[in-house]
């Protein structure tokens, strides 16, 4: 019995664990300060790497919800949970947001650590919610109501109880008066910047009342308004103001420009008054004579430029940047801004009138420091241009010459030879061969290239590319119909850091270039319409690879079908915007593509396997849509009921009536047609 027994009493025996030494857990040690910055180098590196750390531990889901600064849900409905998840929450972006009701923005606690809101992209709020927000929200300095065109002088009564406002956009509020900007020019006398783009409600006098009253101002934007002499005068004396922006303002003239007096702020160092038709070479002289200081003017499709004109800039010596798009150049005009301009580091020609090679070779050779040159369009010159622009202005950053037909292979190649510094670099639709593609791998600093309708290049020439630029971000071969899947592999495995690629009508591409594409994980923007030989296998790679990925163009991708959609559902939930006219997608591909919660932008045209149901059904379910571009013919086949539905929670339908045409144009002939139509 003892030895029967003695087993039983082993069994019941309870055995003590050796001595463990506990370890604070390492973050505890760590300061916010410290582990802040960690954290910030890890979003940098992989923006999707903070939540995996937050599900780490619960001392790493407290540290995160400490860090986070920046807010923005995909619906109006998550912001409570948001803002008591992340109480440090400094900024709360609702552009994801279609529509935000009053009732979300009082969601918002009282004393909350908000300073910043954006409701740019958003509507359904008016004066309450904003009441709201005002009462909870005390130390408020960014607010961002841009496009608020049912915001009227309600809500502005309640923006100006938002007495610590910095910054504040207006934009597009179409029914504010003077009597609504009154109040906040009274209630918010901090007021550093301030836009009311496209205020049609707002005259003189409430524009003189915000000049009296809000004396802070560095930054205003009155574009598209009906300013006049009466409150210009008035503007123009802020003793702060920094940055006037006058875009298309008709009321702006030379006599309004010749009132100009000595009292003018010598503040303003940025002046854009592009679109303003009234105004004429006199009207910029009184300009440079009453603003010495400026750094940037802006006349864009604003006036002929003539010799007296551009010697009267030579008054603005701090001058840095100088933008006559779409201007008219009258003879020796460029010339007199060559001398007279020696100090300015951008120049913008783009698709001007009556630029030839002399001017331009005079100028840039007086404009040795020269960074950054647009010529767009300047369709007279020749390879005297490019010879003088790559001999004279060695330190450019930036050269933009689209569409420069008369400039030949030849000259191009002079551009990688000379300009080392180039980091952006536009040819659309130039004699770029695979010569100059060889001469351009000299300029290793390149980040943004854009070579779209170049037919002569091939995968040679991109090798060198890929060898050598490894710094390319953007990159554009929209119809360049030379290429295929090896060279898109060297530009693949020499970018690593890729976030744009535009292969749109590369006709010869194949799943492979996707393959290999999947390996940038940084890709956001994949533009690959009209490339029938890729399929869903290659875009299941990009899907599962490029988890940033927010823009996708498949049209006339006629191999993507179902699985495509299914692999996207499953990886791509930053997916944004998609195009998925003329695919093989059915109903249950488009099902399951609605599943993405921030997917705001589709374009569903003649898509073959959808029918009303299966469209019906996505539109219910993909409830963060604000854009949908559908065939007309659904209109007539989809209740009434369900399309106010959508349009209730804030998307926009626009229907095309196209005809069906699955045939791809190859590139030269297609190249051809548009010239003719150029004629």
């Amino acid at each position: 019995m003892a030895a029967a027994a003695a087993p039983r009493n082993n069994k019941r025996r309870r055995l003590s664990p050796a001595p463990a030494t506990t370890t604070a857990f390492p973050l505890d040690s760590l300061a916010d300060e410290l582990l802040f910055l960690v954290l910030d180098r890890v979003a940098a590196a992989d923006p999707r790497a903070l939540k995996s750390f937050a599900l780490a531990s619960r001392a790493c889901h407290a540290a995160e919800s400490r860090h986070r600064r920046l807010l923005r849900p995909l619906r109006a409905d998550l912001i409570p949970a948001a803002l008591a998840r992340y109480p440090s929450a400094s900024r709360l972006d609702l552009s994801l947001c279609a529509r935000v009701p009053d009732a979300a923005l009082a969601a918002a606690p009282s004393g909350s650590s908000l300073r910043a809101v954006d409701l740019s992209r958003s509507w359904g709020f008016g004066a309450a919610g904003l009441a709201a927000l005002a009462g909870a929200c005390p130390d408020l300095a960014d607010l961002d109501l841009s496009n608020g065109v049912h915001l009227g002088d309600a809500a502005a009564a309640e923006v100006a109880r938002m007495r610590t406002l910095q910054r504040l956009s207006l934009s597009r509020c179409k029914p504010l008066t003077d009597m609504g900007l009154g109040c906040v020019a009274v209630g918010c006398p901090d007021l550093r910047e301030l836009s009311l783009k496209w205020c049609l409600g707002l005259t003189d006098l409430g524009l003189h009342l915000l000049a009296l009253k809000c004396k802070k101002l560095t930054s205003l934007d009155l574009s598209y308004t009906m300013i006049t002499k009466e409150s210009f005068l008035a503007i123009m004396k802020l003793p702060n103001l920094q940055v006037l922006t006058l875009v298309g303002c008709i009321g702006i003239d030379d006599d309004a420009l010749g009132s100009l007096d000595k009292e003018c702020s010598k503040s303003l160092q940025v002046f854009d008054m592009s679109h303003c038709q009234n105004v004429t070479d006199v009207g910029v002289s009184s300009i440079v004579k009453s603003i010495p200081n400026l750094l940037e003017l802006d006349l864009s499709y604003c006036c002929p430029v003539t010799p007296s004109m551009g010697r009267s800039l030579q008054k603005i010596t701090k001058l840095r940047m100088l933008k006559l798009e779409g201007c008219k150049f009258m003879a020796d005009g460029l010339k007199a801004i060559g001398s007279s301009c020696v100090s300015i580091r951008e120049l913008s020609l783009s698709k001007c009138s009556g630029v030839t090679d002399t001017e331009l070779s005079f100028a840039v050779s007086k404009l040795k420091n020269l960074l950054k040159l647009d010529i767009t369009c300047c369709r007279n010159i020749t390879d005297v241009s490019v010879a003088a622009i790559t001999s004279s202005c060695t330190s450019l950053i930036s050269l933009r010459m689209e569409s420069c037909s008369h400039v030949s292979s030849g000259a191009l190649q002079l551009i990688g030879k000379n300009c080392f510094y180039l980091e952006e670099l536009d040819l659309t639709d130039s004699d770029l061969d695979d010569e100059g593609l060889k001469a351009l791998a000299g300029c290793s600093n390149l980040s943004s290239l854009k070579i779209g309708i170049c037919l002569k290049i091939s995968d040679e020439g991109l090798t060198h590319i890929g060898k050598s630029c490894p710094k390319l971000r953007d990159i554009d071969f929209y119809r360049c119909g030379g290429i295929s899947d090896d060279g898109v592999i060297q530009i693949a495995q020499g970018s690593p850091m890729l976030e744009s690629i535009n292969l749109s009508y590369c006709t010869e591409i194949t799943d492979r270039s996707l393959m290999s594409l999947s390996k940038c994980t940084k890709l956001n923007t994949l533009e690959i319409r009209g490339c029938p030989r890729v399929s869903s296998a290659g875009l299941s790679e990009i899907a599962m690879g490029c988890r940033l990925l927010a823009k996708l163009d498949i049209k006339k991708c006629f191999e993507i079908n179902d699985v495509g959609m299914l692999y996207l559902s499953q990886f791509s939930h930053s997916l944004r915007q998609i195009n998925l006219s003329y695919c093989s997608v059915t109903d249950i591909g488009l099902l399951s593509l609605s599943s993405i919660c921030g997917l705001q932008n589709m374009t569903i045209v003649h898509l073959a396997g959808i029918t009303p149901n299966g469209l019906t059904a996505a539109l219910m379910v993909c409830g963060g849509l604000t854009k949908v571009k559908l065939h007309e013919a659904f209109k007539s086949m989809m209740p009434a009921h369900m399309l106010k539905n959508v349009e209730a929670r804030g998307c926009i339908f626009q229907w095309i009536n196209k005809p069906f045409k699955v045939e791809v144009e190859p590139c030269d002939v297609w190249k051809q047609q548009s010239q003719d139509v150029l004629v």
